[in-house]
């Protein structure tokens, strides 16, 4: 959780602490006890409603981050497959070939990746996947052994070209508008219900709306931290690019 995530769970609490001074003094809690029952039937709905809408979209927006750390790793595999057909081609496409997928991994890590965090993408790392297509479809096959390595290469081509698309759409995943505006206005409710409720212990009270405040507080600042699945605290990493890189044997 960054300063400014801090500071504003900070400022909701004060203004809570402020609104139910206030309350205290102008609505004294003796009015607000006789109306507990019918305050507490409807805040047990609306406390049901909101938790299920926030369950909700941190869930979709967790799948959503999960599913971008499967296609980063499916597009190194797609990646390594080449390398690795690269490597048993003769020269000179083999050693152009695996030049231009290492040069793609540290492309995507080094340049690409700091981008995404903008939601843009790296135009170097688009025109190596136009290389390695190019130099894929160059290959010539020379008798069975070779047949089944372009084959198998075509198909890691097309299979990398399909989880950059995927990986570039998933930069702009994000909880749509509406929702968000759901979120807050049910979070006003849910604590402002809260208010409605008399208890002769003040100082309970306010202990218990302050934690239902910060609960709910802390719970949309986690929903905002995973809105997006490369930025925040839950950032997918370049991880299956760094262990793509990490493993490669000595060049040829």
């Amino acid at each position: 959780m960054s300063l400014t995530d801090i500071g504003i769970v900070l400022i909701v609490l004060a203004v809570l602490a402020v609104g139910l001074f206030l309350l205290q003094r102008w609505v004294p809690h003796p009015v607000r006890e006789a109306h507990n029952d019918v305050a507490g039937f409807i805040f047990a709905a609306v406390g049901v409603i909101y938790a299920v809408l926030v369950a909700f979209v941190v869930v979709t927006v967790w799948t959503n981050d999960d599913a971008a750390r499967k296609t980063t790793f499916q597009e190194a595999d797609s990646l390594a497959g080449i390398y690795w057909i690269s490597r048993e081609l003769p020269a000179p496409l083999g050693p152009q070939l695996e030049q231009q997928t290492l040069s793609y991994a540290r492309t995507v890590m080094d340049t690409e990746w700091p981008l995404m965090a903008s939601h843009q993408s790296s135009p170097a790392a688009t025109d190596l996947v136009y290389q390695i297509r190019d130099s894929v479809f160059a290959i010539n096959p020379n008798g069975p052994q070779q047949q089944v390595l372009y084959e198998h290469a075509v198909s890691h081509m097309e299979d990398l070209a399909s989880q950059r698309r995927a990986r570039l759409n998933e930069v702009d995943d994000e909880v749509p508008t509406l929702l968000w505006v759901a979120l807050i206005v049910g979070a006003v409710l849910t604590v402002g219900f809260t208010f409605l409720f008399g208890l002769p212990n003040t100082l309970a009270h306010s202990l218990m709306v302050l934690s239902l405040g910060g609960l709910v507080v802390i719970s949309l600042l986690v929903i905002k931290e995973m809105n997006f699945p490369f930025t925040g605290v839950t950032a997918v990493k370049p991880t299956a690019f760094e262990v793509f890189l990490q493993r490669l044997p000595p060049p040829r």
